[in-house]
C-alpha cells in the first residue's frame, strides 16, 4: 500500500496537471479543449427558431444568367435598389469596392479613344459606374464591410462612433492595424461599416469579433452593425469591467461577449432557406414579403469566389451565412457563453476528483480502481454536456478528464509497484528464515552427533553384557538403552540416593 511518499507525490502531481487548466493558450491542451467544445455542438446543434436575416447570394445561377464576377458596379446598384424597394430593416454588404470598376465608362472612353473620338466622348458623358452604385448605397439603409489587417496605418475616415461604460476595455479588444476599405466615394455614401474578419483557430471559426479596435477605434462585426443602422441608434456601447469587455449594446439590447469582445457562434446546420438568389431578387421573381423589415445580407457564394468557412459542426458554410447565424443567436438568445470563471471551477473539479483518485486507489484492487476511474470521466463528461444544453455555458471536461486518467495511471503504476517491491520483500525474508532454520538445524544435528559420539562403546567398557544385543544392530539409541538397563540392574532394591 502507498504510505505518506505515495500520497505526497501524487499531490505533486496533481498541483502540476492544474496548470493547464488556467492556461487555456497552451497548444495540445488548448487545441484539446477545443475539440471537445466542437463536440458540443456536433453532438446537438442549436436550433434556428427565428430569421432575423435573409442572404441575397449572388449564387452559381446569379453568375450563369448575369454574366461572370465581378459584376459592373451598376448591377449591383439595381441589386440594392430591388431590394430597397422591397423595405428591409438593413442591408448589410459583404463585399468590398477598393478598385474603380474598369467596366466604367469612362475606362472604356480611354480604350476607344483612338478608334472611334466620338464615341470616347459620348461614353465619357455617361455618369461613372462608382458614382451609380454610391447613390443607390445612400439612399439604402447599408452597411458596407471594411476588411481588417495587421498591418499599415489607417487613414482616417467615418467609423461609426462608440461609448465606453465602466472601464476602459480597448486594450483587451482584437486589434487590427489598419483596414481594407471600398473607395472613399462608395465607402462614405453608407451608413455604417462593420468588420468582415474573423480568426480561425485550427482552421475553425469558432468565434467572431463582436467588437474589435482598429487603432484605437473600436468597430463593431458587419452582422451588429447592420443591427445597430435597422434600429437607427447613432452609436452603440461598449462595457466594460475589470476583465476586459463584458457586454456590447445596441439601444436597449445587450449582447454578452467574452473578454476579448469575441462571441461563441451557436452553429445550426446550412440552411438553404436562408437563402434568396440574386438573380431572382433582379428578376422580380421575389416575393416583397420575404425581405421587408428583414436583415439582409448581400454576398458572393459563386463556387471558386470565395473561401468556405468550416465550423464546429464539421461542415463548410459561406462566411456570409456565419453573420446570419449571429443574428440569430442574439434575437434568439441561444448566446454561448464560456464564463471568466469557467476554469477555476474545472481546476476545483479536478483537484476534488484528484484527490478522490490518491486516497481511493491505494485501497481499491485494480478492477475497482478502473471502474471508479469510468464513474468520474462519465460524471465529468455528462456535468459539462449538461450545462452546455440547458444553460448554453461551455464548460471543459477533455483537459480534467486527461489530467484525471493520467493522474489514475500514474498512482495505479506506483501502487503496483510499491505492491511487487512488498511481495518481493516478503519472499526475500521468507527465504532468509527458511536458510537460518536450515543452518540451525544443521548446528543442533552436528551438536548431538559430537556429544552421542564422546560416550563410550557397550561392547568395549561392559564386554561380558549380552543384553545391549547383536553388535551388527548396534546402534547410538541402543546404546544408551543399555546403559540404563545396566544402571537399573545394579542398584539394589531400596537403595536411594540421598
Amino acid at each position: 500500500m502507498l504510505g505518506a511518499r505515495g500520497v505526497g507525490r501524487g499531490l505533486i502531481l496533481l498541483a502540476l496537471l492544474l496548470v493547464p487548466i488556467f492556461w487555456e493558450e497552451m497548444p495540445v491542451t488548448g487545441a484539446l479543449r477545443l475539440a471537445w467544445l466542437d463536440g458540443y455542438q456536433a453532438l446537438s446543434p442549436r436550433e434556428r427558431r427565428s430569421g432575423p436575416a435573409i442572404i441575397v447570394a449572388i449564387d452559381e445561377l446569379s453568375l450563369e444568367r448575369f454574366g461572370q464576377w465581378p459584376w459592373p458596379r451598376t448591377q449591383l446598384a439595381r441589386l440594392i435598389d430591388r431590394l430597397r424597394a422591397a423595405g428591409p430593416a438593413a442591408i448589410g454588404v459583404d463585399i468590398l469596392f477598393p478598385e474603380a470598376d474598369r467596366l466604367s465608362p469612362e475606362w472604356l472612353a480611354a480604350t476607344v479613344a483612338a478608334d472611334d473620338p466620338q464615341l470616347a466622348a459620348r461614353l465619357a458623358k455617361l455618369p461613372r459606374h462608382d458614382a451609380i452604385l454610391a447613390g443607390s448605397i445612400k439612399a439604402a439603409p447599408v452597411a458596407l464591410g471594411i476588411a481588417g489587417l495587421d498591418a499599415g496605418l489607417d487613414f482616417p475616415a467615418a467609423l461609426t462612433p462608440s461609448l465606453q461604460k465602466g472601464a476602459d476595455a480597448r486594450e483587451s479588444l482584437r486589434h487590427y492595424a489598419s483596414t481594407l476599405r471600398s473607395l472613399p466615394e462608395i465607402d462614405a455614401s453608407a451608413r455604417g461599416h462593420g468588420l468582415l474578419s474573423a480568426d480561425t483557430e485550427g482552421g475553425i471559426v469558432r468565434r467572431v469579433p463582436v467588437v474589435a479596435r482598429v487603432g484605437s477605434t473600436p468597430v463593431l462585426h458587419l452582422s451588429l452593425e447592420t443591427l445597430r443602422v435597422a434600429s437607427g441608434e447613432p452609436l452603440f456601447v461598449v462595457h466594460g469591467g475589470a476583465a476586459g469587455v463584458e457586454a456590447v449594446g445596441i439601444g436597449d439590447l445587450v449582447v454578452p461577449t467574452q473578454s476579448d469582445g469575441r462571441l461563441w457562434v451557436h452553429f445550426t446546420p446550412h440552411d438553404a432557406g436562408r437563402f434568396l438568389s440574386a438573380a431572382d431578387v433582379l428578376s422580380g421573381e421575389v416575393d416583397n414579403a420575404r425581405i421587408e423589415q428583414k436583415l439582409v445580407l448581400v454576398g458572393v457564394t459563386g463556387l471558386g469566389l470565395i473561401d468556405y468557412q468550416t465550423t464546429p459542426l464539421g461542415e463548410r458554410m459561406p462566411g456570409i451565412e456565419i453573420h446570419a447565424q449571429v443574428l440569430e443567436n442574439v434575437f434568439d438568445g441561444a448566446l454561448l457563453k464560456r464564463p471568466r470563471w469557467a476554469p477555476w471551477i474545472e481546476g476545483l473539479v479536478l483537484f476534488i476528483a484528484g484527490v478522490i483518485v490518491i486516497c481511493t486507489v491505494r485501497r481499491l484492487s485494480p478492477g475497482l480502481s478502473v471502474v471508479l476511474l469510468v464513474l468520474l470521466l462519465t460524471t465529468l463528461g455528462g456535468a459539462g454536456f449538461g450545462a452546455y444544453r440547458g444553460l448554453g455555458l461551455l464548460f471543459d471536461a477533455s483537459v480534467p478528464g486527461a489530467a484525471i486518467a493520467f493522474l489514475f495511471a500514474a498512482m495505479l503504476a506506483q501502487t503496483l509497484a510499491e505492491s511487487n517491491a512488498q511481495r518481493e520483500s516478503l519472499r526475500e525474508r521468507l527465504q532468509r528464515e527458511r536458510e537460518a532454520a536450515a543452518r540451525l538445524a544443521g548446528e543442533l544435528d552436528a551438536a548431538r552427533r559430537i556429544q552421542i559420539g564422546i560416550l563410550p562403546r557397550p561392547e568395549i567398557a561392559f564386554p561380558a553384557e549380552r543384553r545391549f544385543g547383536s553388535p551388527h544392530r548396534w546402534s547410538p539409541h541402543a546404546r544408551w538403552e543399555g546403559i540404563s538397563t545396566i544402571f537399573s540392574c545394579s542398584i539394589p532394591t531400596g537403595f536411594s540416593f540421598s
